[in-house]
């Protein structure tokens, strides 16, 4: 699919998108069979309000993909989330279109912060990995308590919980400004070793949600 996007930093003009996009997140979490933390739009349109979002429209003016800022621990991390791309624009090259202009958006915002994500996907790690993020433990990522509780909504809470927040189904991933690969480094690495973290993310699910299973019958 070739298409062209107009990606921008989204504000006030863009408040009555902000109830589709948290639909068609709702939506995408529950035909991946995977969890995100819910936001409400009134959330949305304060990221807008902020100038903490980028939004994305197609060339016919409709609304494609989303993407917002988050800080942590006194702005000491960051996190590009919500990521969503409208279903009619997938597999066009928007989601990584939307990391790009985000990250940038990060760097200027928070230019010392570490830039940090969770994903259930390869390819959004693929995406990560091509900007310059490195796979890490939970424990390298902030221990605000904030960002945490904000994972309550998503259906993976409990697994989450019962690791003491040292794994779940999401892969960490990081980016450091004062330590890191740079993104053709990382890129490279990704892709020699993709076929590993496709098994490694099988395994990690397989695992995780067997054990679940367990304890919902024990229980």
């Amino acid at each position: 699919m070739n298409k062209t996007f107009r990606i921008q930093n989204a504000d006030r003009s863009h408040f009555s998108y902000a109830e589709e996009i948290c639909n068609e997140m709702e939506e995408s979490a529950k035909a991946r069979g995977t969890g995100i933390a819910k936001r409400s739009p009134e959330y949305l349109r304060l990221k807008m309000n902020e100038g903490k979002a980028v939004i994305a429209f197609a060339s016919d003016g409709k609304w494609a993909g989303f993407c917002y800022i988050e800080s942590w621990g006194h702005d000491q991390y960051v996190a590009n989330s919500g990521l969503i791309v409208s279903p009619a624009y997938r597999k066009s090259g928007l989601a990584k279109q939307i990391k790009k202009k985000i990250f940038q958006l990060s760097r200027k915002k928070y230019p010392d912060s570490k830039i940090f994500g969770l994903t259930t996907g390869l390819a959004v790690m693929k995406i990560n990995s091509d900007l310059g993020y490195e796979p890490v433990t939970y424990s390298e990522l902030t221990q605000d308590e904030a960002f945490w509780d904000g994972c309550r909504s998503c259906v993976n809470y409990d697994i989450l919980v019962s690791k003491e927040r040292k794994n779940c189904l999401c892969t960490a991933m990081l980016y450091d400004p004062k330590d890191h690969y740079t993104p053709e480094e990382t890129k490279k690495d990704f892709t020699k070793k993709a076929r590993i973290y496709e098994r490694l993310l099988r395994l990690k699910q397989f695992i995780l949600l067997k054990k679940r299973k367990r304890n919902s019958h024990i229980s």
